[in-house]
């Protein structure tokens, strides 16, 4: 395995638009971008970048001749979904989706990300991800509070059967409103758990047949999460965490949490394109 060469440097540096750090006894080359165009506290308390408001990605030399990146980006809801799309859209991997504080205002979440091959594939991706926040802020300088389209109405009324159909299961329904599960098995401690014990993924649906929302989330195999990332956001869903519920379990579950707006059939259906990446 060889040192990421200073050609390699420069060209990231070219492509990500930062001059980066190398540390040599690591072999690290790191790009920093400090999200200083939005203005953060907690707790009513200005945040400076310097405390863990810079999103940076970290390129070193894998193993097959070529580059592994790992990343951190400093979002802002309104900004999540958008750049996961580009960033995917780009090659590079998504692999956690969370929040770092608790009472920051706006709400800030934090973007993992991954990859490895080619470099200027990798630092492009890097690049495109990076533009997007700059399009979206110059767009809104404020970030949103909402997600597109019409509020979902307070009745529900949700017609069980189509969904149930498209899905392929059977979910139950309460006050007009509509949940499936799909359970998953693992083994933990020397036995095996399944659907119960919270290996599952599952889909709420409110609203009307002709507006309505979904939330969820998706129980994946290691394998699995960049194919069902992928699905669902090119279907239009909202992807609004990424993290582990157990640990020791085998195999190992990733979950993510989504949630979409629009017709009930069509959000319905873009579940289904998700779940058909899966090797259920």
């Amino acid at each position: 395995m060889g040192a990421i060469s200073e050609a390699q440097r420069a060209r990231i540096d070219q492509l990500t638009g930062a001059k980066g750090a190398y540390t040599a006894e690591e072999d690290v080359y790191r790009v920093a971008f400090p999200r200083t165009d939005v203005k953060l506290a907690v707790e009513g308390r200005a945040m400076h970048p310097f405390l863990g408001l810079t999103s940076w990605a970290a390129f070193t030399a894998d193993a097959h001749g070529g580059v592994m990146v790992m990343g951190d980006l400093v979002l802002f809801e309104d900004e999540v979904n958008p750049v996961m799309s580009a960033a995917l859209d780009s090659g590079l991997e998504v692999t956690a989706l969370h929040n770092h504080f608790f009472f920051d205002n706006p709400r800030v979440m934090f973007m993992h990300i991954g990859g490895s091959g080619d470099p200027d594939q990798l630092a492009g991706g890097v690049r495109k991800a990076m533009d997007k926040v700059r399009e979206i802020r110059a767009g809104a300088p404020s970030p949103g509070a909402r997600f597109a389209g019409p509020p979902v109405p307070e009745t529900n009324s949700i017609a069980a059967a189509a969904i149930d159909q498209i899905l392929g299961v059977k979910g139950q329904s309460n006050n007009g409103m509509y949940k499936a599960q799909i359970g998953r098995k693992a083994k933990m401690h020397g036995r095996e758990v399944g659907n119960q014990m919270g290996v599952n993924t599952w889909a709420a649906f409110a609203g009307a047949d002709d507006n309505a929302f979904v939330d969820g989330d998706f129980a994946m195999l290691k394998n699995e999460v960049q194919p069902v990332l992928r699905a669902l956001r090119k279907a239009g869903i909202h992807i609004v965490a990424i993290h582990n519920h157990m640990t020791h379990e085998e195999p190992q579950y990733v979950f993510l949490h989504y949630w979409g707006k629009g017709p009930a059939a069509s959000l319905a259906k873009s579940l289904k394109t998700a779940l058909d990446t899966q090797s259920r």
